[in-house]
């Protein structure tokens, strides 16, 4: 398990509650779902980006 300073516990949790968020925003508006990753130097990690895209 990775050791997460304040920083880092507080943007997983943001990322896991817009993981649960987003499926039911999709499902209303349609398009399509582009995901990205992208490195996030305040984090010293991987990132994913959800956009959609109509």
């Amino acid at each position: 398990m990775p050791n997460l300073d304040r920083r880092g516990f507080l943007a997983a949790s943001a990322a896991a509650l817009s993981l649960r968020a987003v499926p039911q925003i999709a499902a209303k508006t349609g398009g399509r779902r582009i995901l990205t990753l992208v490195y996030d130097k305040s984090l010293g990690m991987m990132r994913a980006v959800d956009r959609l895209v109509p």
